[in-house]
């Protein structure tokens, strides 16, 4: 077990030290070379590219910003947070290989989501060496979250497949526009978590290799030649994808924040020290509870 802890740091520091190299990788004739590609083989996204950009991305990112905290607040002052006993006993559901991974995952996104904004919204803040800053540390987060994405992948895809549980959660919302303590049927993962854990992961995926695309911009595919994509095209789509997912990455994010710190009294601790409540379980996930009553865990 230890060697995977050594392994992930080794990474986590050659990534960072990559990350902090000259980064300028592009050639001289950059400007020259993207606009030439437009000239043979084009799919001409380059109007939907500039209608989705300038018109839709960001108020999409507004709203997001905006109206999901919002509903967030709204939330916690109508229904109010859920609040579980500490007398019980104290279930291990996360080891310290899975609070690691997901702790490097977080201070990943917390560099990246604020800093993937600032360079959305780059000439509202003036532009120049703060927004190029910004993106060298986009860049260099980017990185970390490689290092913690694929083992987060593997070590809970098992428990992260389509139940029927996962239906009869969303028809109630995970309990949480009641105020009353009913049992709720999710296994150890909700259909909500599942659903943060998918975007997460193959999204982030697609997130790594749309942001890389537009990060060194001036490079060559040979399946984008086999199949006449120009190169301006392919940074068009990338950075089309790369928004769309963006805008379902910052919300579900908030989300999840909002339930491990304020919609969930303690359940962030879970992260710290592996364990969750006993009745927090048997509320929120019956079924796994129900699981570990037979198997005379609990």
């Amino acid at each position: 077990m230890k060697s995977k802890y050594i392994i992930i740091a080794l990474i986590a520091l050659s990534s960072l030290a990559f990350g902090a190299s000259e980064s300028v990788v592009w050639s001289d004739n950059l400007i020259d070379n993207i606009l030439g590609y437009d000239k043979k083989g084009s799919l001409h996204l380059g109007q939907y590219f500039t209608i989705l950009q300038s018109t839709y991305f960001k108020p999409l990112f507004l709203g997001v910003l905006f109206g999901v905290p919002a509903v967030f607040v709204l939330h916690y002052l109508v229904i109010g947070p859920m609040i579980f006993s500490h007398d019980r006993k104290k279930i291990y559901v996360f080891t310290l290989f899975h609070r690691i991974v997901h702790a490097i995952a977080g201070i990943s996104f917390i560099l990246i989501i604020p800093t993937g904004l600032i360079m959305m919204f780059g000439s509202t803040f003036g532009g120049g060496e703060f927004v190029k800053v910004c993106k060298e540390i986009h860049a260099i987060s980017t990185l970390l979250f490689i290092v913690s994405v694929i083992p987060m992948f593997f070590m809970w895809l098992r428990w992260m497949f389509l139940h029927w549980d996962d239906i009869k959660w969303l028809m109630i919302v995970g309990g949480y526009l009641n105020k009353n303590k009913k049992p709720v049927p999710a296994g150890r993962f909700n259909a909500g978590q599942k659903t943060w854990y998918w975007l997460a992961t193959l999204g982030g995926f697609v997130m790594i290799g749309t942001g890389a695309a537009m990060y060194f911009q001036d490079f060559r595919l040979d399946i984008l030649d086999a199949y006449q994509i120009s190169q301006i095209d392919f940074l068009r789509a990338s950075a089309i994808v790369h928004n769309a997912l963006g805008l379902a990455v910052v919300a579900l994010f908030f989300v999840h924040i909002y339930m491990a710190v304020f919609a969930i009294k303690g359940a962030i601790h879970s992260m710290i020290d592996g364990h969750k409540e006993e009745e927090e379980v048997e509320i929120l996930h019956s079924s796994y509870y129900r699981e570990l009553k037979e198997k005379g865990k609990v």
